[in-house]
């Protein structure tokens, strides 16, 4: 007998945890690890995906992922050093056996070599250059001379190119004869002679069309080429907002050089966005849950110490109104709630002030009927709350001044949160400085300091 409510039996996995690592699978592997079966190893691993694989050797202590990756030996794969994690990816490079860790970058992307050697110290650089064919390695040591976070190191260098003039047919036999192909690629790109890419094709295009026809005439109408040097920010901006699967990377004299994939550029968001909500916090953008305990200490260190510096600011300006919280106490048992709400709607505005000039939906043109947008919802906001927490102060100490003084506070606070949430992210990126790494400080700063001043100040003026 079935109900009308579709619970999930226990063998079922929470829909949250659909791609979660199986936590029986987990501890069968540490078990064959632990016995030291190599078989049973291989057989639990071999339906694994990459990224599964891992997510595995990230969570298990360092201990247990040693003795897993000697066991697993030959059967450790290319695509599972670019799934790593930085902060791992050298601690298992430096576990693997020489010929081990050669056959599996040799099976890599060029892409994916360039980021696993820029992420290394130079003796583990050259221990993967020596793995690599001559051709390789050549393609490898060039790509790490161009600016770092640039096109050029995102880039793979392996790219399917065709004359324009050239039939469907004619195209279609040469991949076919070609044994170099990309494991993945989306499209032909067709070149001048010198090297130019002038369109692209996409391979669905390609295979529905007739054999007779030229590239030229089912050509993209569409057509983006990226600079080899332009930042990789600007790359993942223009691969979102103009909805490509592909694009051509091409030199200072506008010859293909190679070509970045959306996947790559779709790395480069979720990096992206990763950073900026650690530094909102305050993180360092290097850390990682595999971090050493002093290692995660000595990065957190240095913003709790500026948080020091900015609580310090806000305790003098409490010290101004000693005398005036000495002759009422409900003085300092209310203030932090018109600082803590302010830091809250500063915050909030911060937040989406941040992601918006990351998506660079926030400009010039549209900075000011944005601050006057947030100047109105802090009003607004913060009457609201001034008429429950005036009524809450009014009624708890007996006191209708004291409400309409915290009332008056919060409503100005919030207005100046909104104020600062917006214009300190402007201010910095203007100023060439990342907005979520620095705009956190200056904003809980201003509304504490500002929330302490106004509360305590108005406090001392109508009611002392």
């Amino acid at each position: 007998m079935t109900t009308g409510t579709d619970e999930a039996r226990p063998d079922q996995p929470r829909e949250e945890d659909a791609y979660a690592l199986d936590r029986r699978a987990v501890a069968a592997i540490l078990y064959a690890v632990e016995v030291e079966d190599r078989i049973k190893l291989i057989e639990l691993m071999e339906p694994l995906h990459a990224a599964d694989i891992a997510d595995l050797l990230e969570q298990i202590n360092p201990y247990d992922r040693a003795r897993l990756i000697r066991l697993y030996d030959k059967e450790f794969d290319g695509d599972i050093l670019s799934e790593l994690d930085e902060s791992v990816r050298e601690e298992v490079i430096g576990v693997l056996k020489p010929d081990v860790l050669a056959e599996a970058v040799r099976d890599m992307e060029s892409d994916d070599v360039v980021d696993l050697l820029e992420d290394l110290e130079e003796p583990q650089q050259e221990t993967i250059l020596d793995a690599l064919e001559d051709s390789e390695r050549v393609a490898a040591e060039q790509a790490l001379s161009y600016p770092e976070n640039s096109a050029g190191r995102l880039m793979q260098r392996e790219v399917v190119m065709a004359p324009e003039h050239w039939a469907v047919g004619q195209a279609i036999d040469f991949m076919r004869a070609n044994d170099d192909l990309p494991e993945q690629f989306y499209h032909v790109i067709l070149v001048d002679p010198r090297l130019k890419p002038v369109a692209q094709v996409t391979l669905g295009k390609l295979m529905a069309t007739r054999r007779e026809v030229t590239l030229h005439e089912i050509a993209e109408e569409e057509f983006h080429t990226i600079p080899v040097d332009q930042d990789e920010e600007d790359v993942a901006y223009a691969f979102n907002q103009y909805h490509l699967i592909s694009a051509p990377v091409v030199d200072a004299d506008g010859r293909l050089v190679g070509v970045i994939t959306i996947d790559d550029a779709m790395v480069v968001l979720d990096e992206e966005y990763q950073e900026d909500m650690l530094r909102l916090a305050g993180v360092s953008d290097e850390s990682s849950l595999s971090d050493s305990v002093a290692a995660t200490s000595r990065r957190r260190l240095p913003w709790l110490g500026v948080n020091l510096i900015t609580a310090i600011c806000g305790s003098l300006v409490i010290s101004q109104f000693e005398a005036a919280i000495n002759q009422l106490v409900a003085l300092a048992i209310l203030m932090p709630i018109v600082a803590s709400m302010g830091g809250n709607a500063g915050t909030q505005s911060l937040t989406v002030a941040v992601r918006a000039l990351a998506t660079r939906d926030l400009t010039g043109s549209n900075v000011a009927r944005v601050i006057r947008r947030e100047l109105l919802v802090g009003m607004i906001n913060g009457l609201c709350f001034a008429v429950v927490l005036g009524t809450v102060g009014m009624m708890w100490f007996d006191s209708p001044l004291l409400g309409v003084v915290i009332g008056s506070a919060l409503v100005v606070n919030m207005i100046i949160a909104g104020f600062a949430g917006t214009v300190v992210p402007v201010v910095l990126d203007r100023l060439g400085v990342d907005p979520a790494l620095a705009s956190g400080t200056f904003v809980t700063t201003t509304t504490d300091v500002m929330g302490f001043f106004v509360f305590l100040g108005l406090a001392s003026v109508v009611l002392l």
